[in-house]
């Protein structure tokens, strides 16, 4: 038990930490929704036409941000038995899964994580006593660890909803909530990181009405569970977007000269030589010749119209410039874009004719490596949810079972029925369990495995029984 000046200090340094990270997630999911300023160019260039391709984003980040999310699916757990049947307690963790809507929460919780390469998921119980799980963001929620280890020590989270700023501290034994009010300037209410005009807003505790403050966790260690992308050793997690960003840049500025230069130099231009510029006479109120001025150039450009008053004048042709060299490149850059981060070359720059099924897995092996690479990351994090889901049910054995257990995921191959089929034939004539075919080569979840399974030894009986219009289905109505 700690006293409300330590908890105050905890969250006012995981704070300072938790605001330092905010504004690299801000900057990579800019990114992500194509909200990129126009780099790499001049200042003279930009002021004559950053306008005229403001919003503009020839957007690859988005596409090896979703490429690998939309390949990571969890599809069940296991607790290491040998049974094809579930156990009663793997159904009960699918259980709890899907009344969280964790399928739909840990799409949209890994595509988080890939952008800004780190997330979390909170496991509390409910008013019901349930376990509730809540997919975080990185700039709402930290997660701090035991010097030199993996032990969570303490996690902070902190949101804003309305006037106030919220805050939630995790310890291993007990929960602090604080709340302060958001400052205001004008008519926008502004949140400053710590340390820049935000130290003197203090934070207050935060009672709610028949609960203890600070709240008791009888879970006995910190409920927030980080979900890391690419951790490293010793050093923070990457973004799979952040080393795209550089040529990211560099690809929309070149799409930007080529429009330029669409525009200026694409067509033949006609030049007048051996003349000066027409003029044209100024004359006063009582039409008598006062001085001349020169001609509207563009006037006569748009009107189509060509004034030639020398002897000496020739009309000249500037051929239209080649744009090649700007596709060129631009392809090549997105060629290293897709080499950089392991994406499929045929989902960046559309080239799938003629491309049997092997061609097409041999060109996703990378992004299948990168998927499978996430599922052992990943796996470690999503044990530790459905262990906390156990504690919150008070199955300690489970939750200690759970250490060794093995997270499902979906196949990150991208097969024909065709291909999947002859795999599982191949794989059950060497020796393959049913129930393992059916998880890997067609995806089934472990609740449609034991489906299946049922469905099977029925049909089975019905045959042993001789009623053999049952395994074809229901017979048909007569007609009237």
């Amino acid at each position: 038990m700690i006293t409300p000046e330590e908890a105050l200090s905890k969250v006012n340094k995981l704070y300072a930490e938790l605001s330092k990270r905010r504004r690299d997630v801000d900057h990579f999911e800019a990114y992500f929704r194509c909200e990129q300023p126009l780099a790499f160019a001049s200042q003279e260039w930009k002021n004559f036409n950053a306008d005229r391709f403001k919003g503009f984003s020839d957007n690859w980040c988005g596409v090896v941000a979703s490429s690998p999310a939309e390949r990571i699916k969890l599809t069940g757990v296991r607790l290491g038995t040998d049974s094809d049947i579930l156990s009663d307690d793997e159904v009960q963790l699918m259980s709890d899964w899907q009344r969280n809507e964790m399928d739909a929460q840990s799409s949209q919780g890994i595509l988080h994580t890939i952008i800004t390469g780190r997330s979390a998921v909170i496991v509390w119980p409910d008013e019901y006593g349930d376990p509730r799980m809540d997919w975080e963001r990185a700039d709402q929620v930290i997660v701090a660890y035991e010097p030199g280890g993996r032990r969570r020590v303490a996690a902070l989270k902190a949101w804003v909803d309305g006037e106030l700023e919220y805050a939630t501290l995790y310890l291993p034994d007990e929960l602090w909530k604080f709340q302060r009010p958001v400052e205001k300037r004008g008519f926008v209410n502004l949140i400053l990181p710590a340390g820049v005009g935000r130290e003197e807003v203090a934070w207050t505790p935060r009672e709610v009405d028949g609960e203890l403050w600070p709240v008791q966790n009888p879970l006995g260690e910190v409920p927030v569970v980080e979900v890391p992308n690419r951790p490293m050793l010793g050093a923070e997690p990457i973004s799979d977007i952040a080393g795209t960003i550089s040529m990211q840049n560099a690809i929309n500025l070149l799409w930007a000269y080529l429009f330029a230069a669409a525009d200026y130099a694409s067509m033949p231009a006609r030049v007048v030589m051996g003349q000066e510029p027409p003029k044209i006479p100024v004359l006063d109120e009582n039409g008598v010749k006062v001085g001349e001025k020169p001609v509207d150039i563009d006037a006569l450009t748009r009107g189509r119209m060509l004034w030639l008053t020398g002897q000496d004048t020739t009309v000249g042709q500037w051929d239209p410039a080649r744009l090649d060299g700007f596709l060129d490149v631009i392809n090549r850059s997105v060629r290293h874009v897709a080499a950089q981060t392991r994406t499929p070359v045929h989902y960046i720059v559309g080239e799938l004719a003629n491309v049997n099924g092997e061609t097409l897995l041999a060109g996703e092996t990378g992004l299948v490596k990168k998927v499978e690479e996430w599922h052992l990351f990943g796996s470690g994090s999503l044990r530790d949810v459905f262990r906390l889901s156990a504690l919150i049910r008070g199955r300690q054995a489970v939750a200690e079972a759970l250490r060794s257990a093995r997270i499902l995921w979906a196949d990150p191959q991208t097969r024909t029925q065709a291909q999947a089929s002859d795999a599982a034939i191949k794989d059950r004539q060497v020796g393959f369990p049913l129930a393992w075919v059916a998880e890997q080569r067609y995806g089934l979840t472990p609740p449609e495995v034991q489906r299946m399974l049922e469905l099977r030894d029925a049909e089975s009986a019905s045959l042993l029984t001789g009623d053999l219009a049952a395994a074809f289905g229901p017979k048909p109505q007569p007609s009237a």
